[in-house]
């Protein structure tokens, strides 16, 4: 996750075995259930091709904000080959 990146509270529903490898790989990396699904649902997006959308509000500092958050994607995706 981006430094000073905002969170935002959501309820998701997972399968039971997608938790589970989950948590256990939350914690084999040291981090929390919720950081991991945030690192992993970025990843998964970048991977399939996501990119942002023009944000009407604050466009130039919202641009830059999502270009750090797919350049973190893109060198973790890079980094695990």
């Amino acid at each position: 996750m981006v430094k000073g990146m905002a969170t935002r509270k959501v309820t998701l529903s997972l399968d039971t075995s997608a938790i589970e490898f989950a948590e256990r790989a939350a914690k084999a990396h040291g981090v929390s259930l919720s950081a991991w699904l945030s690192k992993a649902a970025r990843r998964e997006a970048v991977r399939t091709g996501y990119r942002p959308p023009a944000r009407a509000v604050n466009p130039g500092a919202q641009a830059v904000a999502d270009e750090a958050e797919l350049a973190a994607a893109e060198e973790e995706l890079r980094a695990e080959g």
